[in-house]
């Protein structure tokens, strides 16, 4: 295979760091706001290295101003729970696709695929009628239960699990594994990178998500980060951007943290997933 020229690679990489400057410009824009005082920030002249810093006004009124922290922790606690029940629910719904023989698989199989085509905000209103009726609207359970079937995340795992050998599956149930016993003993130590890509899908939804806890949540204390930002400007009347954009920066934080700590696990499951269809 001939080495690309020069010239080409200059120009790929060109391209490539034009592209992640356009989509990294907000999020540097955002931090370097989130620096200056409120006169820099309505200055008519438009400044990107802040002249005054006023970081530890804004970073500690972000942090008085509202309970900043509840709010990260109340989207902790959300996507966990729903990370947990979705890959508590996934995994054997993936393995019995992948590898087992069952009536009605293809015909469930393709209602997986659809319910994959089918937005969230198109269910929200009779699950809502549903939450209301059994009175979890405006709690931690009504934030964590509508999500806990991920058919995105049944897809990518039953992708993952089409690679690994049936000869292994074979071995264990002549060990005397039960299919269960099989799921969580030996095709779930062999998911790992299939898991953490997984894993920064729906953490990354979740945690984002405004729609969904702006419907079922009225009490600030149990708001997700995204609610709180809204809580955080009502407090402010949308005035102090300063501040607003510091809170932004610490609701945004954890998930770049997330990502590097797991991006290598990420694109090993990623690919992994893809290597038979």
């Amino acid at each position: 295979m001939k080495r690309p020229t020069l010239i080409f690679r200059i120009a790929r990489h060109l391209v490539l760091m034009s592209g992640a400057a356009i989509f990294l410009a907000p999020f540097i824009w955002m931090v370097l706001t989130s620096f200056k005082p409120a006169d820099e920030i309505f200055n008519r002249e438009i400044s990107l290295i802040p002249h005054k810093l006023a970081l530890v006004e804004n970073y500690t009124l972000a942090l008085t101003k509202v309970p900043l922290l509840q709010y990260l922790w109340n989207g902790v606690l959300v996507c966990s729970g729903i990370l947990m029940l979705q890959i508590a629910v996934a995994l054997p719904a993936a393995y019995a696709f992948a590898k087992l023989d069952f009536r009605g698989k293809t015909w469930l199989w393709r209602l997986v695929l659809l319910a994959l085509m089918i937005p969230h905000q198109a269910t929200a209103i009779p699950i809502y009628v549903m939450l209301h009726y059994l009175g979890l609207l405006n709690t931690m359970s009504a934030l964590i239960v509508p999500f806990t079937i991920s058919a995105f995340g049944i897809f990518l795992m039953r992708q993952f699990f089409r690679t690994v050998p049936d000869d292994l599956i074979h071995a264990a149930r002549l060990d005397g594994m039960s299919e269960l016993e099989l799921v969580w003993r030996v095709m779930l130590p062999t998911a790992i990178p299939a898991l953490f890509a997984f894993s920064i899908f729906s953490v990354v939804w979740h945690w984002n998500d405004y729609f969904w806890p702006l419907l079922v949540i009225a009490s600030p204390e149990l708001a997700t980060p995204p609610l709180g930002t809204i809580f955080f400007r009502n407090e402010e009347a949308g005035i102090n951007y300063g501040p607003l954009m510091a809170g932004t920066v610490l609701i945004t934080a954890p998930l770049v943290l997330f990502f590097i700590a797991t991006q290598k696990r990420f694109i090993e499951g990623v690919t992994l997933t893809g290597v038979k269809g």
